[in-house]
């Protein structure tokens, strides 16, 4: 496995002790799972016909047309489920589970990205870092702990060729401290996942460069004062969801962990459209996670999937109480 342009990247930041042990942990976490020989066969196989990408109306279209598509479509459909797109590869039209470009949609207008040095949490296969590096960002650092996640990205790299969009196989928490000062920092569909919301807010914050700015997405609880719902069970059919504030008590909590200029760009209730079982992600989906009588519930009887999109900037250090 080729780790060159990562390495040269964390480079940046990072002491040769510290990275060095960086790139060790990266390699053994993807070694260890138990498909990855399996992908990497397929990664290997990969019939690509000549190396560009660019973004054509939110879909991510990554090398030439191949004369067997029908070949290439099996493959990659060896790497399902594939969650974040639309994808194009070598003319193979990926139908992702998420319509992840209308998220994308909803939050670009109100980024400037141009010359921007990104950390994207939970990046998934890299399809935002994709749109961030369309948007003018220099560049994009992904962490997602899923090896999947990385054996899509590496497919998608070898029809779109060399670009400063990399992914690390890791949480953020798991990031030595060192990797930080970015320009922006984004974390979409993370927070609802952590156990402490608190710590990871403060992890995202220590990671900006002061002035810099956090675009947060996350779901949230219709109430109009500072509410939390605590989850003991599931929610809409997920095991690890903890939390869900409201829109009120999450601007609390990004005021306590030393933002200002807290703004709501977005708040979008999820459809069956935008999240839905494909070819390319068949397994159940959001339709099969809501109360079948009322749509605006799940099926454990909590509010149906609201997203709120929140960005903030970080103060200066003599500025955070």
């Amino acid at each position: 496995m080729d780790h060159s342009a990562l390495a040269e990247h964390l480079g940046q930041c990072l002491p040769g002790d510290q990275l060095t042990a960086v790139l060790d942990s990266h390699r053994a976490a993807i070694a260890a799972h138990g498909d990855w020989p399996r992908w990497q066969a397929i990664i290997e196989q990969l019939p690509t016909t000549g190396q560009g990408w660019e973004m054509d109306a939110g879909c991510l279209v990554a090398g030439q047309p191949v004369d067997q598509k029908s070949v290439l479509a099996e493959l990659l459909l060896g790497l399902i489920p594939w969650r974040k797109g639309p994808l194009c590869l070598g003319g193979v039209e990926i139908e992702t589970e998420w319509r992840s470009d209308w998220k994308w949609a909803r939050v670009e207008p109100h980024v400037k990205l141009a010359g921007k040095r990104i950390l994207d949490v939970g990046a998934g296969n890299g399809y935002y870092g994709w749109a961030m590096l369309a948007a003018g960002a220099a560049s994009v650092l992904g962490c997602d702990p899923s090896i999947l996640c990385q054996a899509q990205h590496r497919a998608i790299r070898a029809f779109a060729g060399p670009a400063a969009n990399h992914l690390l196989a890791a949480r953020l928490e798991d990031l030595p401290a060192a990797i930080d000062g970015f320009d922006c920092v984004f974390s979409m569909g993370v927070l609802y996942h952590r156990r402490d919301p608190a710590k990871h807010l403060a992890d995202l914050h220590r990671r900006l460069r002061p002035g810099g700015q956090l675009v947060l997405e996350t779901l949230i609880v219709p109430d109009r004062q500072p509410y939390l719902l605590e989850l003991s069970g599931r929610y809409a059919r997920m095991r690890n969801v903890y939390a869900l504030p409201s829109l009120a008590l999450l601007e609390q909590w990004l005021d306590k962990a030393g933002f200002e200029q807290i703004r709501t760009l977005d708040i979008s209730q999820t459809s069956s459209d935008e999240q839905r079982s494909t070819e390319w992600m068949p397994f159940q989906s959001l339709a099969e996670a809501l109360d079948p009588a009322d749509p605006g519930l799940t099926r454990e009887g909590h509010p149906a999937p609201r997203r709120a999109f929140v960005c903030a900037i970080r103060k200066a250090p003599g500025d955070r109480p």
